[in-house]
């Protein structure tokens, strides 16, 4: 990597862990804690992803490809990583849960809006909607969580209404982290893809944003964003769950791929450095 490039990558890393490290900050994480992690990670990317094809990944080449020395890469790879498995597990099946609610025409009315749905009983019910989506989730814990989330209600006479076309995780700070952790990696994962290959072969990445807006204009900004992403969302979300196996049992091909658009609204004040 040549010296202007190098510079280029150091400048955006900067400007990638300021708003990192505002929210380690907060949360109480330690330089030395965040330093643990970042060992780990580059210890097991340099391990699973830097390996020489039929050659066992060592200690000494990943010591040689992360700069650190083989006692810390032996002591590191002892660590038990931290994970959110079942903020992920929750988070994914509360989602397809919905996504069944919203698309599927055993749910829809004859305007073409989700039923009132009750509890049991025959399809369409809930707990059928609930195992058709979400495999083996409980429905009761399924709804209380849509319900502790403000996307569905329940009704005096115990039907079930959807009332919010999203699923947010609200109220638990470990569920809003877990999607900074999926989120944020889907993003830097496609900006990394579209470095390193031809323009026909680049992942779809675009921005749009003004930097001399009045902050009047904002809400309304704010408003628009979301109607017009989510009409977008709602329509890939079709398209992406008619090729999804685990909603159509019947779509054929090899391999198992994830794929997936995400959009998101940002605004801040303009000072020196933006």
């Amino acid at each position: 990597m040549g010296e202007y490039n190098n510079k280029a990558l150091s400048a955006a890393v900067l400007r990638l862990l300021r708003p990192l490290v505002r929210l380690l900050l907060r949360h109480g994480v330690s330089y030395g804690v965040f330093s643990d992690l970042v060992k780990w990670v580059y210890i097991d990317v340099a391990d699973k992803e830097f390996n020489v094809p039929g050659r066992k990944q060592t200690v000494s080449r990943v010591s040689v490809l992360t700069g650190l020395s083989r006692k810390e890469v032996s002591r590191v790879q002892k660590m038990v990583a931290p994970d959110d498995v079942s903020a992920v597990r929750k988070y994914n099946r509360a989602a397809r849960v919905l996504s069944g609610w919203l698309r599927d025409m055993n749910y829809q009315g004859k305007d073409d809006q989700p039923l009132r749905l009750s509890f049991d009983g025959d399809e369409p019910s809930f707990s059928h909607l609930v195992r058709k989506y979400s495999g083996d989730m409980p429905v009761r814990a399924v709804l209380d969580e849509l319900v502790r989330v403000k996307t569905v209600e329940q009704h005096d006479d115990g039907m079930l209404q959807l009332v919010a076309r999203a699923y947010i995780p609200s109220g638990s700070e470990a569920e809003k982290l877990h999607i900074l952790g999926t989120d944020v990696a889907d993003l830097v994962a496609t900006i990394d893809h579209n470095l390193y290959h031809a323009e026909d072969d680049a992942l779809f990445q675009r921005k749009v944003s003004y930097d001399n807006l009045p902050a009047e204009v904002l809400p309304a900004l704010r408003k628009l964003s979301r109607e017009k992403a989510q009409l977008l969302l709602e329509e890939m979300n079709d398209v992406l769950a008619e090729q999804d196996r685990d909603v159509n049992p019947d779509v054929q091909g090899i391999g198992r791929k994830r794929a997936g658009l995400a959009i998101y609204y940002f605004e801040d004040d303009v000072s020196e450095e933006n």
